[in-house]
Order: structure tokens, then C-alpha cells, then sequence
């Protein structure tokens, strides 16, 4: 009873922000999170920690559904002509963020202050390096789909994001298996580094075959777009439900089922527009509600130093790291002078992967203390990213809403 009692506080009060920002010219996703803020643990209290601790499924939910739509977004037709920029930009703007953020930590170890054993340095300084490399999906997507930008440059920007994710997802998987050696759970053997590689290939062969699978029933329902929608959202959290439970990577196989959804089947544009018409403002207004309500505010106080390297380093890795690909690719000046900072936003994807450490041996003790500055600073890329994203689509001269 108060689990749906909460998700109608957040139906009502979401509705209400969403006209609010509409009134005062704020995004819709920048509102949701103020709401999840004021109403959430830390300050109102309406929504309490236990309903925020439990409500995994909703996030698992939201970010299936959100990885498929990005990854659906790397499609063939629309990539072949600019394939080699979009992956010489991503490799290196998750290069050189993984580079910013994971040498500024180790360097500045002892000055931030971050409680951690000397030995544990390097440790440390890889994984925030491999967490600051994803991208948040979920917050770009919304900022498109809100100020309606279609265009050579929105799509760009979120093949971009789909195939920065994809790296990033892989990064963690092995900097995970590598600094489990150091901190004594396992040595880093061949055959540790070997079932990496065999996780990554399973996850993207379940994805596939999720992907074949939902093309196959959609055939049974000719012309009937509701049904072939309902039966999409099923094998999303079937594949996702399949991969997490496999230990494989879930976000992962969910991208890929995107891509190859995209381009299997002529008819994924009819789901696309079904879930842009009923679904995407119920999985946002729940995604990033709640995403403001994992705020520890004694936290984001007592660690002010954490979150102001973190931040400035992964934005400054963004930048440069884009500017880089781009040269190197031939890229246009827009995108040269302005991608990087569209990529600002990191969110559930990052969290995903923090939560991920709890279950990792060896990583128990800094599991929670890593978790807290990735949601403290996730709440500062979330309220500042959705601008920055608005205001280099508004540059592209794509968006319908300005």
C-alpha cells in the first residue's frame, strides 16, 4: 500500500511541476529533480529512505528502457557516413575523462581527503576514473525529446553517448577485475582478464538475440503498433532481468538490443513513437525524481573539495577529449567547440555501477563512501548538465521548442 501511496505523491506532485516549469521557462528534467529533492528524505520527508532503498526496480525499469533508446540511435543508415567520427570522439573523450579524473585523484589523494588507506590510491583512482566515463542517457534524451531537436547534430550527439556508454560499461568491467587484485580479492590472472571478455561477448550476444527474438513476435502482429509495443517492452526487461541475473552486463545488453532492433527491423520507429507518446514523461518524471532523492546533503557538505575535482576534471576530459576526436576525425566546428559540453550529464548509469561495487569482494568497506560521491555529484551534473545540453542544441539551430 505505500509503495503505490508513495509513486501517487510523486504522479500528483510530478504533474504539478511539470506546469510549474512550463510557467517559470524550467526543463522538465531539471524540475523533477528539485521535486525529488524538496519531497525526498533530506528535506520534507514526505518520501522516506526505505521507499527510495526499494524502489530498485523502477531504476532497472527506467534505464532498460532508456539504454534500447539510445543504443537505437547507432543505426546504420543514418551513421555510414560519419561512423569513424562518432567512434574516434568517443574513444577519446572516455580516454581522456578516464585519464583527467583518474590521475587527479591519485595525485591529489592525500590532500582531498577521502578517508582511504595509502595503499588503496591507485585503486581508488581507477574506479572514479571508470565511473566518470559514462554519460547519462536518460538526461540527454529528455533534453531532445523536450526541446523536439531533430537533426544531423542530435543524432550525432546520441550516437555518441551510445557508443560512450558502451566503452565505458566494458572500462569498468576491466578496471573492476584489476583492482580486485589490488586490494587482495582475486589475482588479476589471464584467465580473471579472459572472463571479462567472455562477460562483454555473452552481454551483447544476449542483447542480440533479445533483439531477434522481439522482431520475430512483432511479425505476428501485423499492423497492430500497441501490440508489437507491448511485446517490445516485454523482451527489454526479459533481456535486461536475463543479463543481470547471468552476471552479465544488463545496460550493455540492453544498448545492443537497441542497435540491432534499429537496424533489423523497418518498423522500431513505430514502437519509438509509442513509447515518445505514453511512456518516456512517466519514466522520466520516476527516473529522476528519485535519482534526487539518493542525496545525502551531510555528505555533499562535508566533501565539498571530492566533488569540485570530480566535477572539473571529468567536464574538462569531456571537452578536451572531443575536441581531440574531432580534430583528428574532421569533424565540423560545432561539434569541435560545443559536443563536449553536452555530455556533461552523468547519472543513473554511474550509480548503477557504483551500487555494483557493493557486491564485489573486497570492494565492501569503500563501496558506499565511492557510491555517495558519485550521487553527490550526480545531483550537481544533473541540475547544470540539462543546461548545458539545452544550450548547444539550441546552437545547432535543431530545436522546435526554443
Amino acid at each position: 500500500m505505500q509503495t503505490l501511496f508513495y509513486i501517487g505523491i510523486i504522479f500528483v506532485l510530478g504533474a504539478f511541476m511539470k506546469w510549474v516549469s512550463a510557467k517559470v521557462g524550467l526543463l522538465n528534467v531539471v524540475g523533477y529533480l528539485i521535486l525529488g529533492f524538496i519531497i525526498g528524505p533530506e528535506v520534507l520527508g514526505i518520501i522516506t529512505h526505505k521507499f527510495v532503498e526499494d524502489t530498485h526496480i523502477i531504476t532497472d525499469l527506467s534505464l532498460s528502457l532508456i539504454a534500447v533508446l539510445v543504443g537505437a540511435n547507432l543505426k546504420y543508415n543514418i551513421i555510414k557516413k560519419v561512423w569513424k567520427q562518432i567512434a574516434y570522439i568517443s574513444f577519446f573523450e572516455t580516454f581522456f575523462t578516464f585519464l583527467f579524473i583518474g590521475g587527479s585523484f591519485y595525485l591529489l589523494f592525500d590532500f582531498l581527503g577521502l578517508g582511504f588507506a595509502e595503499e588503496q590510491r591507485l585503486t581508488i583512482a581507477l574506479l572514479f576514473g571508470g565511473l566518470a566515463s559514462a554519460t547519462a542517457p536518460a538526461t540527454i534524451l529528455a533534453v531532445i525529446h523536450e526541446l523536439k531537436a531533430k537533426g544531423d547534430f542530435s543524432s550525432f550527439l546520441l550516437s555518441v553517448v551510445a557508443a560512450d556508454n558502451a566503452i565505458a560499461l566494458v572500462i569498468f568491467s576491466f578496471i573492476v577485475t584489476v583492482t580486485s587484485s589490488l586490494v587482495g580479492s582475486q589475482s588479476c590472472s589471464p584467465e580473471t582478464i579472459f572472463a571479462v571478455f567472455w562477460t562483454v561477448l555473452l552481454s551483447l550476444l544476449v542483447g542480440a538475440a533479445g533483439a531477434i527474438i522481439s522482431e520475430l513476435i512483432d511479425r505476428i502482429f501485423v499492423d497492430q503498433p500497441t501490440m508489437k509495443t507491448t511485446s517490445t517492452l516485454g523482451m527489454i526487461f526479459i533481456v535486461y532481468s536475463l543479463s543481470d541475473y547471468w552476471g552479465f552486463e544488463p545496460l550493455l545488453a540492453s544498448l545492443v538490443m537497441g542497435v540491432v532492433m534499429a537496424n533489423l527491423s523497418n518498423e522500431f520507429f513505430l514502437v519509438k513513437e509509442e513509447f515518445d507518446h505514453h511512456i518516456k514523461d512517466i519514466i522520466f518524471l520516476l527516473f529522476f525524481t528519485l535519482s534526487a532523492m539518493h542525496l545525502n546533503v551531510s555528505f555533499l557538505l562535508s566533501m565539498p573539495l571530492v566533488i569540485i575535482v570530480y566535477v572539473f576534471f571529468r567536464i574538462l576530459g569531456k571537452v578536451t577529449g572531443v575536441w581531440v576526436g574531432a580534430k583528428v576525425s574532421g569533424a565540423n566546428k560545432h561539434v569541435q567547440n560545443y559536443l563536449g559540453l553536452a555530455l556533461f550529464p552523468q547519472a543513473g548509469i554511474a550509480i548503477g555501477l557504483a551500487l555494483s561495487l557493493k557486491n564485489e569482494a573486497g570492494f565492501e568497506l569503500m563501496a558506499p563512501i565511492i557510491l555517495n560521491i558519485i550521487i553527490a555529484t550526480t545531483i550537481v551534473h544533473e541540475l547544470l548538465g540539462p543546461l548545458f545540453t539545452t544550450h548547444v542544441l539550441q546552437k545547432s539551430g535543431e530545436c522546435e521548442n526554443p
